[in-house]
């Protein structure tokens, strides 16, 4: 089995005349973190959706553990939309805003999807839900609903539920630019331990000092291409290019 967990050769995004990705290549290895940081509207989000396929890249090819999709004209080959939703279930994602239903409690909300899509009997899906909201640190708020808990309370649960379809890897969106800074923490917490666990991660973030700290790899894009990419230490410290400085300027001495 390959060492990698993702490769993404050529791949190609544009909406209407704008270009948002432009020939991104990219491999991540099986266990490693990777953070994307750049301005806003480089295209990290968009990449992420396009690995996830919420997003239809244009061109290009995509590798995820054993499935390889290859795009031309916005066309994910002959996948049907159960082959998509399949695909999607191994590779969880985690958004700015939390997206829970809210007439569902919480452990209903890390249910729904093992149910649904996976068709986990409903007592076997309790317990695992149970499982991962003891990991995340809120096994007592099972029976509360979303307006009852915290950003970073719902957030928590958000990725709790994205967990709970067994994903081979981990995409988060900005997950944590949502919230008030002192909920912050948290979340970031939740995500080190997965880190530490060994799940392949791809998070996108504005939080310079945690991605050093937790990233094996930093891909600086801006302007819909991958800038300069390397260890965190190195990109983060020491980058190579011109832009990455001038970005990262703006984070003073908070990096280190």
């Amino acid at each position: 089995m390959s060492d990698l967990m993702i490769e993404i050769d050529n791949l190609s995004k544009r909406f209407g005349n704008h270009v948002v990705l432009k020939d991104i290549s990219l491999k991540v290895g099986r266990g490693t973190v990777v953070a994307m940081i750049g301005p806003s509207g480089s295209g990290k989000s968009t990449l992420l959706r396009c690995i996830n396929l919420l997003t239809i890249p244009d061109g290009g090819r995509i590798r995820v553990g054993g499935r390889t999709m290859q795009f031309q004209n916005g066309h994910a080959g002959r996948m049907h939309e159960k082959d998509l939703a399949s695909y999607r279930a191994t590779t969880g994602m985690v958004f700015q805003h939390f997206n829970l239903f809210p007439h569902m409690s919480v452990v209903q909300n890390v249910m729904e999807g093992q149910v649904t899509v996976k068709k986990v009997p409903k007592t076997e899906a309790r317990e695992y839900a149970m499982e991962l909201l003891t990991r995340v640190g809120l096994r007592d708020k099972a029976d509360a609903y979303p307006d009852m808990l915290s950003g970073g309370q719902k957030q928590r649960v958000a990725i709790a539920r994205a967990l709970a379809l067994r994903p081979e890897v981990m995409l988060f969106d900005e997950a944590t630019s949502a919230l008030d800074p002192e909920l912050v923490g948290e979340v970031l917490s939740v995500m080190k331990v997965l880190a530490e666990d060994g799940m392949t991660m791809i998070l996108v973030t504005h939080e310079i000092a945690f991605a050093r700290e937790v990233a094996d790899q930093v891909v600086f894009m801006r302007d819909g291409v991958v800038v300069e990419a390397g260890p965190a230490a190195q990109v983060i410290d020491n980058p190579a290019q011109a832009a990455t400085r001038s970005f990262l300027a703006r984070f003073n001495g908070a990096t280190k």
